[in-house]
Order: C-alpha cells, then structure tokens, then sequence
C-alpha cells in the first residue's frame, strides 16, 4: 500500500465520502496491524481457533458473548498497543526510560487482556468438553 498524506483536517467531499474515507483509514489500520505484529498474527490464529470451536461445540448465545468480548478486549488491547509503540518511536527516537516505560506498559495491558481472554475462553469450553 502507498504511503498516504497525513490527516490534514477535515476531508472534503459529501459527509458519506468522509465516512467512507474514515472507514478506508480504519481498515489500512488493521491490516497495517496484521502486516507489522507478529503477536497481532497470533491473535488472528486464536480467534479462529475460538470461532471453530465454538460453532463445532454449539456453544450458548451468553458463552459467544463472553467469547466476542474477550476476544475483542485482546484486539483492542493490541491495536492501541501498536498505536502507543508507533507515537512513542516517532516522539523519542532514541532510547529513552518512560519511553521504554510506555511501551512496557501497553505490552503489559495486552498481556492481561491475552489473559483474561484465556480464563474466559477455559470456563467457556470446560463446559462443552468431556473431562
């Protein structure tokens, strides 16, 4: 994908073209986040994981709510985490403490959301498997 113009105020054109735009730059956006983080690709392979092992176990419409926003807790999670990493390289090139400090610590944000989505996903589908 070609490098695009950064944002420069508000886009011209009729109010669907700005939304269709804005929702062109949202999706540059995940697979900017798909090409570029490896954790991001790994992620990718555990929502699958979960979506055919919820349709394979017919699994409740509460325990795919619980799924859905754990799974998409961990999403959020690493999406701002790429953004923090890409705003923290470009404001403190150089190696800097609090800019290793932010950093750590949206790592870490994906860290417990990649956690908490692993509990819910073990009490979900402990339930549907012969133990």
């Amino acid at each position: 994908m070609p490098p695009r113009e950064p944002f420069a105020g508000r886009r011209s054109g009729s109010w669907l073209a700005q939304r269709c735009a804005a929702f062109a730059d949202a999706g540059r956006g995940v697979v900017i986040l798909l090409n570029t983080q490896a954790h991001a690709r790994i992620h990718l392979a555990a929502t699958l994981g979960v979506l055919v092992f919820g349709v394979g176990l017919d699994v409740s419409r509460a325990d795919w709510l619980a799924l859905v926003l754990a799974m998409a807790l961990v999403w959020v999670s690493e999406a701002i985490n790429t953004a923090i990493e890409a705003v923290v390289d470009l404001a403190s090139p150089a190696l800097h403490p609090l800019a290793g400090k932010a950093k750590d610590v949206a790592a870490g944000a994906v860290l417990l959301a990649s956690l908490a989505a692993l509990v819910i996903g073990v009490l979900v589908f402990a339930k549907y498997l012969p133990l």
